[in-house]
């Protein structure tokens, strides 16, 4: 079976390294180049964090490469209530056994789909546009030219987790967002924050199991132990909302999507606004910009989930 192939540009926390770990063992896609950002982290910290989850996860080794170390107009603030101070839950992880590639992520982004068939190559963001927006900015026609692109990006149809209206990816660079909506592309999914909530939630069950199914699924839960902490205040129980994983799943197993319809989407860049970085979601379907998928069948997407962190 030919494998469809997949950039994931990341800001690599402790989410993120789960859902790379997954893509990373699904036998029908190949990821042929990882790009890490600031968001969750620094880009410094989100490429070390990466490489030590491509050596836990021992599966194969994609090249990594560098890209944006800051918002395109907004001051970097990051998520170390979320994910600790170095995103991975503040283990103590340092492994100098992998390195990045020399070149710039956002330049090898360009150079990588400049080179490919058209619509070979799918891509997928766990952290924040900013990117993706640089590839718009230089090059717009690329993004086109790409397959699916798949961002965990918006709060959808509830609440948001960095403020009561806004989602973290697309708060920590609105601008980023804004850019890559303008471009008006066919291609362009959501997975919005609100997916990952609901049955899709991992509860104290899923997560005795995954700390006892194998190394890396321990791993995992090992390193979202800050988000953890941070959810037994706010829901009043052992339990992991996570987001980049159902982004992930719900691009390499669309199966589990039960929600998806398009939208004219914009987002609010009034930063002295209480809505600021939300995303404006109107039903215009003429002028649609974006997939919105809201909703995933959580017995699916756990079921995937942990089949892939066996």
């Amino acid at each position: 079976m030919k494998k469809r192939k997949l950039i994931i540009d990341t800001d690599c926390g402790s989410d993120d390294a789960m859902a790379i770990a997954i893509a990373l063992n699904d036998p029908a896609y190949e990821i042929v180049m990882f790009t890490t950002l600031t968001g969750n982290v620094s880009s410094r910290q989100a490429t070390a964090n990466l490489l030590t989850t491509l050596k836990v996860s021992d599966s194969y080794y994609p090249p990594v490469y560098v890209g944006e170390d800051r918002p395109l107009k907004r001051e970097f603030i990051g998520a170390s209530d979320t994910h600790g101070e170095d995103g991975m839950g503040d283990l103590g992880l340092v492994d100098y056994s992998l390195m990045p590639e020399k070149g710039d992520g956002v330049e090898k982004i360009i150079e990588t789909l400049d080179k490919s068939e058209e619509g070979s190559i799918d891509i997928v963001t766990l952290g924040p546009l900013t990117n993706l927006s640089k590839v718009a900015m230089k090059r717009p026609e690329l993004l086109r030219k790409a397959g699916k692109i798949f961002c965990m990006a918006s709060q959808g149809f509830g609440e948001g987790n960095m403020s009561e209206f806004a989602e973290f990816n697309i708060f920590q660079d609105p601008e980023a967002c804004q850019i890559v909506l303008e471009q008006r592309l066919d291609n362009l999914y959501f997975v919005s924050w609100d997916a990952c909530l609901g049955e899709c939630i991992l509860d104290e069950e899923d997560i005795d199991e995954l700390n006892k199914m194998s190394r890396l699924s321990n791993f995992m839960i090992r390193c979202n132990r800050q988000l953890l902490e941070l959810n037994r205040k706010r829901f009043e129980e052992d339990c992991l909302d996570m987001a980049d994983p159902a982004a992930m799943i719900a691009y390499l197993n669309p199966e589990c999507i039960e929600d998806c319809r398009k939208f004219y989407c914009n987002v609010m860049l009034k930063d002295d606004d209480p809505h600021y970085g939300e995303l404006l979601i109107e039903d215009d379907i003429e002028k649609a910009n974006v997939y919105l998928v809201s909703r995933l069948n959580g017995e699916i997407y756990k079921r995937i989930l942990k089949e892939r962190l066996k």
